[in-house]
């Protein structure tokens, strides 16, 4: 069995501040990937920061992001709809007319930490359908077992085609903890055919993304969910959490895929083949 292991290098929250060797820039986001594909990678999480390093959905910055990434490595590209808290729901939503191999579908709103993630489900049907028309892959992303059920009937409607494709979120404030028992019940709860990595946040990052890879999952690796290699020790770049994630996979007696492996598990064009395509 192959185990697929995306990098998140970014996210939305953390800043240099938290951790100077956070990447930014398009130039230092790309330099990340091409690090982490060395590693091991298969898949490119990515989020966009502007000049002053916040969130951005802007298009440009996400184009030129994107180009050094497949200039730097035939990684498999998956751009985050998510952006960032307070970023308008439809500028999010445009980012998929950049046509990735896929992006995140977030079903619901939610109280995310001390904010709100605005995702209205009239709004994520309609990107849903979108992306479909572009043929863009969605990455479904959920918190608790309610978001599940609204993929769910995202699926009975038509709106995702193809196997689908999870990634259970645990541990931020607003979802479900990140515990053993709640993993278990939302694998539970996903279609049999369906595709799905642990994306455990903060503290239990580690033992959560074992566990995950023992039932079967995928996994998701990179300073978006933790900033510390282990309790007290921040982490120098993304290269590291990526390398153990791999470790833990060879540790269980799991090859690690390839982009190829994974795009033709995904039903995805090879990177290779979507290099010149955005």
């Amino acid at each position: 069995m192959s185990v697929t292991i995306t990098v998140a290098p970014t996210g939305p929250i953390a800043t240099k501040a938290d951790n100077p060797t956070l990447p930014t820039s398009p130039e230092e986001i790309a330099d990340a990937v091409a690090a982490a594909y060395a590693e091991g990678a298969a898949v490119a999480h990515l989020h966009f920061r502007d000049a002053d390093g916040l969130p951005t959905a802007d298009l440009g910055i996400a184009e030129r992001t994107v180009e050094l990434v497949r200039e730097a490595c035939p990684i498999l590209i998956q751009i985050s709809t998510g952006v960032g808290l307070g970023v308008d729901f439809d500028d999010r939503a445009r980012l998929v007319e950049l046509r990735p191999q896929m992006a995140t579908l977030n079903p619901a709103s939610m109280t995310f930490g001390e904010h709100e993630f605005s995702n209205p489900f009239p709004g994520v049907r309609r990107l849903a359908a979108r992306m479909q028309e572009l043929g863009v892959k969605p990455e479904l992303e959920v918190y608790d077992t309610g978001h599940v059920e609204l993929c769910l009937r995202l699926i009975e409607e038509g709106l995702i085609a193809g196997r689908p494709q999870f990634s259970i979120v645990l541990g931020v404030r607003g979802g479900a903890a990140a515990t053993p028992a709640n993993l278990q019940t939302m694998v539970e709860r996903l279609p049999d055919d369906a595709i799905w990595q642990i994306i455990p946040v903060g503290r239990a990052n580690l033992q959560l993304t074992a566990l995950g890879l023992a039932l079967g999952g995928n996994a998701r690796a990179g300073m978006e969910d933790t900033l510390y290699l282990r309790k007290g020790e921040p982490v120098e770049g993304n290269t590291p959490l990526v390398r153990r994630a791999v470790a833990l996979a060879r540790a269980l007696d799991l090859s690690i895929a390839s982009p190829d492996d994974a795009a033709r598990t995904l039903g995805l064009v090879p990177a290779a083949a979507a290099q010149g395509s955005l």
